[in-house]
């Protein structure tokens, strides 16, 4: 295997059921697939946290489904991530597929406690038909059992085969292939710790050949409408949680601190407190917009524009403000709305974008 290191060159970026669908039993010869590192378990070693080169040394298999190239963009925990670091990331990732014609997929490796976020801010903001695969680690590279370098070949293979093009981000883990709209993290510790709900895997990584089972059917990649191309930041997104006795004024703080929008975690299928559903009221009266999600980590929340008539007047714009998170789970619906703000024109247009998304 030729490896290539890579360094980015933008200022401000840290270095730190339908029938299953299989690869050839052989990839095209000359598939190319760029290895992007921004730290994470998957890289922690006790001397130091490994380099894309390092890890990508761990995997000499690898050579036998493409040549692999290596970028590190960070390295950190990611934990520390943060906002401008999706932003600059996303745009690298647009940049490089521009520029690159030749280039088949990009392997991102991620910490695992926010890949589930990170996975479908890229599935919203790069503009690409080809694969961007996801990978994490439970255990580092000196510990028993460490999965990184088994998760890390999968993910190669799956970004260098044709099959994945089209399907937008994927997360690879534990030899089983999530979307990006629907992986969550359901384990502390286990190896285990990632899967998509009830709506399962897209495919699976077996030791002959990837099988995919399904599509995601939301708009995602290369059909985005999110440009984040000129952004620097984003809006402020507040997520917060209903539970017994919850009162309304971490709504209203929200509010008071210049969140442009709140999304709240509620009981079942949109419940929350009086108390809740009061200060709710007041700040979307006040122009935020308010996304409700369910706790329960299943099942949609299904649209219910007004608790009670609204006034008459201008001020009827209450209930277009307040919006169904759909099936998202509370933390990507943040990620939705922070983006949604950039474009909406109101309520209504934030909707339609949880409705498509």
């Amino acid at each position: 295997m030729r490896l290539r290191c890579w360094l980015p060159a933008a200022a401000g970026i840290w270095l730190a059921a339908a029938p299953a669908v299989v690869e050839s039993a052989q990839f095209r010869p000359r598939a190319t697939v760029r290895v992007v590192a921004t730290g994470g378990t998957i890289a922690n070693h006790p001397d130091g946290r490994l380099t894309a080169r390092e890890l990508t040394d761990l995997i000499p298999a690898a050579g036998r489904y493409a040549e692999v190239e290596t970028e590190q963009f960070a390295n950190l925990p990611s934990s520390s991530l943060t906002v401008e670091h999706w932003l600059a990331l996303a745009r690298r990732l647009n940049r490089l597929f521009s520029a690159r014609r030749d280039l088949d997929g990009v392997v991102l490796t991620s910490g695992t406690d926010t890949l589930e976020e990170t996975a479908y801010f890229l599935h919203l903001t790069v503009r690409t038909d080809r694969p961007i695969v996801v990978v994490g680690a439970m255990r580092p590279p000196t510990a028993p059992g460490y999965d990184g370098a088994a998760n890390l070949l999968d993910a190669v293979r799956v970004a260098a085969s044709p099959t994945s093009r089209n399907r937008g981000v994927v997360v690879v883990v534990n030899g089983e292939i999530h979307a990006a709209r629907d992986v969550r993290k359901v384990h502390a510790q286990r190896l285990d710790s990632f899967d998509s709900g009830r709506n399962g895997v897209l495919g699976v990584v077996d030791a002959d050949r990837i099988e995919y089972y399904r599509r995601p059917t939301r708009r995602h990649t290369h059909r985005t409408e999110f440009d984040v191309a000129g952004l620097l930041r984003l809006p402020r997104v507040v997520l917060l949680t209903s539970y017994v006795g919850a009162s309304g004024d971490l709504i209203r703080a929200a509010r008071d601190l210049g969140a442009a929008g709140v999304v709240v975690a509620a009981a079942g299928a949109g419940a929350m407190t009086p108390a809740q559903a009061d200060a709710i009221d007041d700040v979307i009266d006040d122009g935020v917009v308010v996304v409700i999600t369910t706790r329960t980590g299943g099942g949609r929340v299904p649209a219910r524009l007004r608790r009670v008539a609204p006034p008459a007047g201008p001020a009827s714009s209450r209930g277009g403000r307040r919006v169904s998170g759909e099936s998202l789970s509370a933390v990507k619906a943040r990620v939705l709305l922070m983006l949604a703000l950039t474009t909406a024109r109101d309520g209504a247009d934030v909707q339609r974008l949880f409705t498509m998304y």
